[in-house]
């Protein structure tokens, strides 16, 4: 019997969802550039699906969005929540129209993984733990980059970026035994050092998602 030479399955793959809120892309560019400043690593090759929800123009030129992002070297696979007039665009320029799924209350599964690293990250490093958590037993030194989509824990002074809940997992913490970060984000919402130093006195802290806003509590050690 011949072998197939291709075989079409199911799977699921997380992609991260753009939400476009402003039809000017001059000013979508410069917002855009200004988070991917933060871990431009992290995002090079990233597939996006583009929520248009926000876009009521049927004019709008979903070409121009596709070279902005492309010339990010970001890859559009797919739009969705768009005006009918968009979608036609959309097939013009090869891409896929996907249906939101339902909306639910309930918060992304809990990590299935832990990464451990026993060493110290430096500058111009990057480790990311995909769908787990990350410990490090070490320091975070300036200039390198802690990332993971369920929580960071550094045993260690946090001296560079740490980003939880990468894939949108709101509950995600970063603890971290001296907190003196150039950024620590959860689930998008990130503050900069001297966000951190308004909000915190503390030398080791808990950095959590309150609502919208991040908040950092000391820890008992």
């Amino acid at each position: 019997m011949q072998t197939p030479s291709l075989e079409l399955k199911g799977s699921s793959f997380t992609l991260s969802v753009l939400h476009i809120k402003h039809q000017d892309l001059e000013k979508v560019a410069q917002e855009l550039d200004s988070k991917l400043a933060i871990a431009p690593q992290f995002f090079l090759g990233a597939p996006l699906v583009v929520n248009l929800s926000a876009i009521t123009n049927g004019d709008y030129s979903l070409a121009g969005l596709k070279d902005l992002l492309v010339s990010r070297q970001l890859v559009i696979v797919g739009i969705t929540a768009a005006p009918s007039a968009i979608a036609a665009q959309a097939k013009d320029l090869g891409l896929a129209i996907i249906k939101s799924g339902k909306q639910s209350d309930n918060q992304p599964q809990l990590p299935k993984t832990t990464k451990i690293v026993k060493q110290n990250v430096r500058s111009g490093q990057q480790i990311y733990a995909k769908n787990g958590d990350l410990i490090v037993i070490g320091a975070v030194g300036n200039g390198a980059e802690v990332i993971a989509d369920g929580s960071i824990h550094i045993y260690g002074s946090l001296r560079g970026k740490a980003m939880a809940g990468a894939s949108g997992d709101k509950n995600a913490v970063i603890i971290a035994k001296s907190l003196d970060a150039e950024l620590v984000s959860i689930a998008g919402q990130y503050w900069l050092t001297e966000n951190l130093t308004e909000h915190s006195t503390t030398q080791s802290g808990c950095i959590r998602l309150d609502g919208d806003s991040l908040s950092v509590e000391p820890l008992a050690l």
